[in-house]
Parts: C-alpha cells; sequence; structure tokens
C-alpha cells in the first residue's frame, strides 16, 4: 500500500472514530470505500497508530459530562491539583490502553507512587509484565500497589 493511502485511510478512519463508529464498522467502512480487505487486526494496528484521538471518550464506563460540567471539574483540578500534575511523588495511577498491542491480552500505562513511569501488560498466559521503564526501578511497595490498583480496575470486567 502507498504510504498517501494509507494516510488517506487514517484519516478516513480517525474521522468515523470521532463520530463513534466501532473499529468494526470501521473494518466496513474502510473495505468498501477503499477496496481494501483489511483484517479486523489490521484495522487495530492501524486504529493504535492514529493520534489525537480521545478513546476516553469511548469507555462505556464513563459517560461524557455536559459541557458545563467539564468546566467546572477542570477548574477544580486547577485549584486543588491532581497526583498526575504534581509529577513526583503521590499515588499510583494505572491506566488501561483500550487498544491491546499483539502478542499481549491486555495492556496500559501505570506511574509509581515514586514518579517513575512504565508500561505494563498481561501475556496471553495471564503472566504480568513491565517494559520501558523511566525513573528509577519501582520498590516492592510500589508494585505491590500497581497490582492493587490494576485489580481495582479490572474488578468490573
Amino acid at each position: 500500500m502507498s504510504s498517501s493511502n494509507e494516510l488517506e485511510i487514517k484519516r478516513f478512519m480517525a474521522q468515523k472514530i470521532e463520530e463513534g463508529e466501532s473499529l468494526s464498522n470501521v473494518q466496513k467502512l474502510v473495505n468498501e470505500k477503499f477496496g481494501t480487505r483489511y483484517t479486523f487486526m489490521e484495522i487495530r494496528i492501524l486504529a493504535s497508530e492514529l493520534e489525537d484521538i480521545d478513546w476516553g471518550a469511548f469507555d462505556p464506563k464513563q459517560p461524557a459530562p455536559p459541557a458545563d460540567e467539564e468546566k467546572k471539574a477542570d477548574a477544580a483540578d486547577d485549584m486543588t491539583g491532581s497526583a498526575d500534575a504534581a509529577g513526583g511523588a503521590g499515588q499510583t495511577v494505572v491506566e488501561i490502553s483500550k487498544l491491546v498491542k499483539p502478542g499481549t491480552a491486555l495492556s496500559g500505562t501505570v506511574k509509581f507512587r515514586s514518579g517513575s513511569t512504565a508500561e505494563w501488560y498481561v501475556d496471553s498466559y495471564g503472566r504480568l509484565g513491565l517494559e520501558k521503564l523511566n525513573g528509577e526501578q519501582p520498590t516492592e511497595e510500589d508494585v505491590r500497589e500497581f497490582q492493587i490498583e490494576l485489580q481495582k480496575q479490572l474488578g468490573g470486567r
């Protein structure tokens, strides 16, 4: 595939995703519009390369707040600050990626209480791993807090 055609497909995908289309619908629309035969996995990989997509907007557990409430929440965050904004010591923050990396069952990012960050994954055998560590090696307590926070977030799945 030519890079200009791939760029055009990615733009089309970004537009459809922003309109709220599911990836399976995007797959169908891309294949129809561009005469391609992309598999769902190929569409997922292309989608993972898209920038400026607010994947959080597609989380059914967190409905988007109305604009007025969003402004109030932003103002409250500005006044009180947050662990993410502190940039240093704080609480452990775990995020689960909306797109699964190839070779993993689940993945995401973690910011440890110490301020270090890493990417985490669970492989198809259920083994938990860390990679791309930025900062100091996490302590045993950091890892324990990470596991507890991850379990809390996965409790609803």
